[in-house]
């Protein structure tokens, strides 16, 4: 998939405003490794999450995933550690140009995400003249341009979420939602059982409630078997495993292969 071309220069955001028949695809970064990212950026993904939710990122870390990522074809989704005023400011000013919000409950928490990467009079975004989301004061549009510019994207990871997702979705500047299968599973008592049954028809259920509210939705699935049946269900984007999953289990795979395979030693040979 190449960049879309629309109002918006942020690519991500144009995929989710113009649903592109070919679905973005993406993978998870766990590493905390900017040369993994920008590895992972050269293989085909359109875009690639940073996790500063489960992974060891601060803001000077996810700086410089974001400098690795920029400099490959691939896009950024910054995912937050939580749904913070402060540090939505921080990542912002550090560059990031699409932010998923992590287990938002609720139509007051999504407006108030919407609000804090928003410059007033449309939200409360702290103003700061140099940074690296103003390119260091060379955009000179930016603060023009800043709102219409960043992609919000609310994670629902609780049936109770899911319920009140059409409140969530009409939410002024959400662009999309996003469903987390393993927080969802846990909390319908079926942790580490994102296949059962039960949570899987929620999962698609979700899928049409959202077409419902006129907004794309996306998703995480362990492997492309898994990616197929959500896209079945008709989500718009998805990401696939993680950078540290796909390097285990490949690692997994050659040390099994390696070692369960016997060579045949020679009597008397010389080590």
């Amino acid at each position: 998939m190449t960049a879309a071309t629309s109002m918006s220069s942020n690519p991500f955001k144009s995929w989710l405003t113009q649903r592109p028949p070919s679905p973005p695809l993406g993978s998870w970064i766990m590493s905390a490794a900017p040369a993994v990212a920008e590895a992972m950026g050269f293989c085909g993904f359109d875009f690639l999450v940073i996790d500063m939710e489960h992974s060891p990122l601060e803001i000077a870390d996810t700086t410089s995933m974001l400098r690795a990522i920029a400099g490959t074809p691939a896009q950024s989704l910054v995912r937050l550690a939580w749904n913070d005023q402060v540090l939505v400011k921080r990542v912002l000013d550090a560059g990031a140009r699409s932010l998923m919000f992590p287990f938002v409950q609720s139509a007051e928490e999504a407006r108030a995400a919407v609000s804090y990467t928003r410059y007033p009079p449309c939200g409360v975004r702290g103003v700061a003249a140099i940074h690296r989301g103003s390119r260091y004061g060379q955009h000179k549009d930016y603060f023009k341009t800043a709102n219409d510019e960043i992609a919000v994207v609310i994670q629902l990871e609780t049936p109770t979420a899911l319920e009140r997702l059409a409140e969530i979705a009409a939410v002024p500047g959400v662009d999309s939602l996003f469903v987390g299968p393993g927080d969802l599973s846990a909390a319908m008592g079926r942790i580490g059982e994102v296949g059962h049954i039960e949570v899987q028809n929620l999962i698609a259920r979700a899928a049409d409630l959202v077409h419902a509210a006129g907004k794309p939705i996306g998703i995480v699935g362990a492997n492309p078997e898994m990616l197929a049946r959500y896209a079945g269900y008709g989500y718009d984007w998805a990401a696939v495993a993680s950078d540290l999953a796909l390097m285990t289990g490949r690692a997994v795979e050659w040390v099994t292969g390696i070692k369960g395979h016997k060579m045949a030693s020679t009597p008397g040979a010389a080590y």
